[in-house]
């Protein structure tokens, strides 16, 4: 199973991950909802983007774990790789946001954010600054 060889660190920055999207998602809905202009297209298109970031932060974090057992060369070919795949599912979900009617547009493209102001968040709420 793919989460049975997960490092600590890993599952655990990818629940802060999760939990920060989580919370800004609501602040997401909630001002959709006090701008009177929720419906369910809103929750749709937030729930596809969230899940995408989510799972593209995850699989970000496993992409360098194994990177870290791999020589130097191999090590930045996966990265790209990776990145690369990445970067298209996340555009196949702004497509899909923008092709389907029970996607709202903003309500996908917004959430693509929120996993680079967690991340900047982090060190607030006891993560590391990167020293």
């Amino acid at each position: 199973m793919i989460l049975k060889n997960v490092d600590a660190t890993v599952k655990r920055e990818t629940l802060y991950i999760a939990a920060a999207v989580g919370v800004m998602s609501l602040l997401l809905q909630s001002v959709f909802l006090i701008a009177q202009r929720w419906d369910y297209t809103v929750l749709l298109g937030n729930l596809l983007s969230a899940a995408a970031v989510i799972v593209n932060f995850f699989f970000m974090g496993l992409t360098v774990q194994r990177s870290l057992d791999k020589d130097e060369k191999d090590a930045v070919t996966a990265v790209k790789f990776s990145q690369q795949i990445r970067l298209l599912m996340m555009f196949v979900v702004v497509a899909l946001g923008a092709a389907l009617p029970c996607f709202n547009l903003y309500a996908v493209i917004i959430p693509l954010f929120f996993p680079r102001i967690a991340v900047a968040l982090r060190p607030k709420f006891g993560g590391q600054t990167g020293e």
